[in-house]
């Protein structure tokens, strides 16, 4: 569709004025992931409460990996970091993530030590049929912003029976390691979102 020009001026789109287009549409659902990094074990079981009463249940739980993929977090967090994935059976508006992303970072601030360190790093995400979306605080090239300083970046994409990583996902998502819970959970999101 060429822009409307009259006398030489440019006129901005306006919706309702006869032009065609197609009527705003809703997000289908996802399912909400966390990734959690933890120093603090104790603390888990009230840290997942916490997530539940937001977020409702927690409908799968990964395995537990050691986390040695970078030292990035060790100068906050200190060393002998866990890695695990929480899966909730509540689905969630993609356009609500950065709000989820604002709540876990009040989160992380809550949890943290004494010397202002965080014990739990958590990382929100939307698991679809097709994608992995990450929120992120760090704008890079390859990362959409949202809304109040979030931005989404799609982590790993389905294809070819499981989920393939991209020139920019983290390494510990790019390694397979975490292949096993991502494809359980995509079993969820055809049963909870159907």
């Amino acid at each position: 569709m060429k822009p409307l020009i009259i006398s030489g001026s440019w006129v901005p789109f306006q919706p309702g004025k006869g032009e065609i287009m197609d009527p705003a549409l809703s997000f289908d659902p996802a399912l909400l992931v966390m990734g959690v990094l933890s120093v603090c074990r104790d603390g888990e079981p009230d840290l997942a409460e916490q997530l539940s009463l937001r977020f409702g249940e927690i409908e799968l739980v990964s395995s537990r990996w050691k986390f040695g993929w970078t030292d990035y977090y060790e100068r906050e967090m200190g060393s002998g970091i866990d890695r695990y994935f929480l899966l909730f059976r509540t689905p969630v508006d993609p356009q609500d993530l950065p709000d989820i992303k604002l709540f876990t970072n009040d989160v992380e601030q809550q949890w943290a030590a004494a010397g202002g360190g965080r014990q739990f790093n958590l990382d929100p995400g939307l698991l679809t049929a097709h994608q992995l979306v990450l929120a992120t605080t760090k704008n890079r090239a390859q990362r959409i912003a949202l809304r109040r300083g979030i931005y989404g970046e799609v982590t790993l994409i389905f294809q070819k029976g499981g989920y393939q990583s991209l020139p920019w996902t983290y390494p510990d998502y790019r390694s397979g390691e975490y292949q096993e819970f991502f494809l359980a959970a995509r079993r969820r999101v055809f049963s909870l979102l159907k």
